[in-house]
């Protein structure tokens, strides 16, 4: 299907957001993190998230990783 993987990794990056929204909202560093979310930058997102709890910083990153195939 044409755009398949363009709209999962989409579909990824707003799952991810919401989530990140919801338990890291007030968090610092989130407002960087979301727009290196956005602009798929994947470093520039782990060092925004460094003060996050372990947890939540695991979870976002498994909701931002496109669903294969």
């Amino acid at each position: 299907r044409k755009g398949g993987a363009k709209d999962r990794a989409r579909q990824a990056c707003d799952r991810a957001y919401h989530v990140m929204s919801t338990l890291a909202g007030d968090l610092p560093g989130f407002e960087e993190a979301s727009r290196a979310l956005f602009a798929g930058d994947h470093e520039r997102l782990l060092a925004h998230m460094t003060a996050w709890p372990q947890d939540v910083r695991a979870y976002v990153l498994q909701l931002a990783a496109p669903a294969p195939g």
